[in-house]
């Protein structure tokens, strides 16, 4: 399996909604991640949800791969980077898709049906022309257990 390069981390800062990040990565790109999913579920995160000042207190970790809040209140930039994606919907790349369709042996018209989309759509998701939304990433794994 081919080694897989993520962006670090060069700068964050609170965002103007509550629980989220500007993250801006190494690459050049910036991304508004909402953080609240892992921050209202792990125990560890606490006190950021007690206090937006405390939140807001948050810097880039050492060497870009994680932002911190305290020496013991943390989140990768894996995390980041995962959960920003997911929200901006690239979360299956297109030739992820395009092979999902060959090992089924689906057509585009019969991924289409399967996946209850457009013929037009699946073709713009294996040509990277659209991203593929979460809701299509995770029909594909459904279907791929089917």
């Amino acid at each position: 399996m081919p080694k897989k390069n993520l962006p670090r981390i060069a700068a964050v800062a609170a965002g103007k909604k509550p629980l989220t990040l500007r993250v801006r990565w190494d690459n050049g790109d910036e991304s508004h991640v909402d953080v609240s999913g892992p921050i209202e579920t792990f125990r560890v995160y606490e006190p950021l949800r007690r206090s937006q000042d405390s939140f807001a207190s948050v810097s880039v970790g050492e060497h870009g791969t994680d932002v911190v809040w305290s020496d013991q209140i943390d989140m990768s930039a894996d995390t980041l980077w995962r959960l920003a994606q997911e929200q901006t919907g690239a979360t299956m790349s297109p030739d992820a898709f395009k092979n999902w369709r060959t090992r089924k042996a689906y057509t585009l018209d019969a991924a289409a049906r399967a996946l209850g989309l457009s013929r037009r759509m699946v073709a713009y998701y294996e040509q990277g022309a659209k991203p593929i939304p979460r809701v299509v990433a995770l029909a594909t794994r459904a279907l791929e257990s089917a």
